[in-house]
């Protein structure tokens, strides 16, 4: 009998088809009545904006509180994924890729793992199985699909413990491409001294319809290799288990296109034909190392019902011709054209990432801006429980992008004694709050005292529980959070709970409160200036600004 483990599940998606499909697994008899069930599927819609209805099967709504959708903004897997865990209690979190399939017995062997797993063990990673086609050769996107099924630690079906992910500030979202962000985390997981381990569940993973340029646009992973790089040095490949990539070649074959440009155009004609013979040589070695019949001498493995009638009547003259069909001359005409701009495409990717990355530090950030909500976020309704009357703050949404760009995490920490009292309940809290980040962007994290000031609670401001919440639950110490809010009880519980805090006044600030306060902005992007360091100098309002 397999012990019992307590776990949740975390799927980001942008809303493709196989979600349900994914979902009618999960929430079928994975392995059988004894299989532990999950605590929580969390559902997290990374879409930039809320689009048509996510592809849930019926049986979602007679789950109750078991599949959960959030919204993540747009930002990348990474983030998603870090939004989804961190609303999670469990010992292990499970993150599945949606367009995954979970085999029949998926859920009694994902059992089976966690609780064999070592308690030295900081993850435990699944069986990814890519299915090819049996009746010919496989494509170029079809076999750099089917690599998933020897890589090391990948999210498509990956169970790491809770509080390793809080100890590591869980994934680097400045990996906003569903690429590298898996192997940075393995990586910095096993820097901690946490062993990962390979389980005995299985997963399908479909090879997904792929567009024309589809390895051109993936060069863009060119620039997180940069990341890598800053992150874990020169070796990050082999600990990762990655092999050497082609990018030095595809230097040579840019620098070679370039300079037989520019000497046609310097009427060097002789280097131009050197130059771009060299380039030809090396973008078709390329093109047949991408394709299958040159890499394995069987063209006959495309033959099929896509044959044409032209090939087959040269079919004496090119009997190889006739065998290939449609498929094969697809594949042929994709290869050609795409290899001659992989190559600069690559190099342009990681020229971006030396720019974008070269004073990349260590994730995660250590800092963590925590903001008040009512008159610091939004404007102050008493008692709000209906999302229609939520209104920002003059400069709430450019402070918080301007945080999140800096790799900042955000948090919101208030008080709510309207629930205490009767007036508004904690859903409607929730509406309130889902419609804040509509406004003004996604948030990591929301810590809410609903207790009102004769409960006798730890929680309410100004005393600290908050802001340790809010640390704990995204793995830093209160000590590396600021708070912002617009009253002393803000300022105080940052100071209570060993944080940093910036008064930002408004009509109900009362002198004193400006006047204790050690940092003062007259304004939300203002202390954001402070945050990160724009303005060293320390602003201080005057007295009689803002306060009635």
């Amino acid at each position: 009998m397999t012990s019992r483990v307590s776990y949740s599940i975390v799927v980001p998606t942008m809303g493709r088809p196989s979600l349900r499909t994914l979902l009618d697994a999960l929430l079928g008899p994975l392995g059988g009545e004894d299989a532990p069930a999950p605590e929580a599927i969390v559902i997290v819609d990374d879409r930039p904006r809320p689009g048509a209805p996510l592809p849930l099967p019926p049986s979602v709504d007679g789950t109750g509180d078991l599949v959960r959708v959030i919204r993540s903004g747009g930002r990348g897997p990474a983030a998603a994924r870090n939004a989804g865990w961190r609303t999670t209690a469990t010992e292990w979190v499970v993150f599945l890729d949606d367009d995954v399939v979970p085999s029949p017995g998926w859920a009694r062997d994902l059992a089976a793992d966690l609780a064999t797993t070592a308690s030295e063990a900081g993850g435990c990673q699944g069986i990814v199985t890519v299915p090819l086609p049996a009746s010919r050769a496989a494509t170029d996107w079809e076999r750099n699909t089917a690599g998933l099924e020897s890589a090391l630690w990948i999210t498509a079906d990956m169970a790491y413990r809770r509080d390793v992910l809080a100890e590591c500030g869980g994934f680097d979202e400045r990996f906003r491409r569903a690429y590298r962000e898996d192997a940075d985390l393995a990586l910095r997981v096993m820097d901690n001294d946490h062993r990962l381990v390979r389980g005995t569940r299985r997963v399908t993973h479909p090879v997904r319809p792929a567009g024309f340029w589809a390895s051109v646009k993936a060069q863009a992973g060119n620039a997180d290799d940069v990341l890598m790089r800053r992150l874990h040095g020169r070796d990050w490949r082999e600990r990762a288990g990655e092999r050497s990539g082609r990018f030095p070649r595809h230097v040579a074959t840019t620098a070679a296109g370039l300079l037989a440009g520019a000497a046609l155009a310097a009427g060097a004609h002789r280097t131009a034909l050197a130059a771009g013979a060299a380039w030809a040589g090396l973008t078709a070695e390329f093109a047949m190392a991408r394709l299958p019949s040159f890499r394995s001498g069987a063209p006959e493995e495309f033959s099929g019902p896509c044959r044409t009638d032209l090939a087959e009547g040269l079919g004496g003259r090119l009997p190889a011709l006739g065998r290939l069909g449609a498929l094969w001359a697809g594949e042929v005409a994709k290869m050609l054209v795409t290899s001659v701009v992989i190559p600069p495409a690559a190099v342009l990717y990681r020229l971006r990432g030396l720019a974008e990355h070269r004073g990349a530090g260590p994730w995660p950030p250590r800092q963590v801006v925590l903001f008040d909500r009512d008159d610091t976020l939004i404007r102050d309704v008493p008692y709000n429980g209906d999302p229609t009357t939520v209104e920002p703050m003059p400069g709430a949404a450019e402070a918080l992008e301007r945080l999140r760009r800096q790799g900042v995490r955000i948090g919101v920490v208030s008080n709510q004694s309207g629930v205490a009292k009767g007036y508004i309940t904690t859903d409607d809290v929730r509406r309130v709050n889902a419609r804040v980040e509509e406004l003004v962007g996604p948030i990591d994290v929301w810590e809410i005292c609903p207790h009102d000031r004769d409960d006798d609670c730890d929680c309410r401001k100004p005393l600290p529980a908050l802001v340790e919440r809010a640390a704990g639950r995204l793995g830093v110490l209160p000590s590396d959070c600021v708070v912002i809010g617009d009253i002393g009880g803000d300022v105080e519980a940052a100071v209570a709970a060993g944080a940093r805090g910036i008064l930002v006044p408004t009509g109900r600030t009362r002198l004193e409160e400006i006047a204790a306060a050690s940092e003062v902005a007259p304004d939300l992007n203002s202390a954001v200036d402070l945050v990160l360091g724009d303005n060293r100098k320390r602003e201080r309002v005057p007295a009689e600004r803002g306060v009635r």
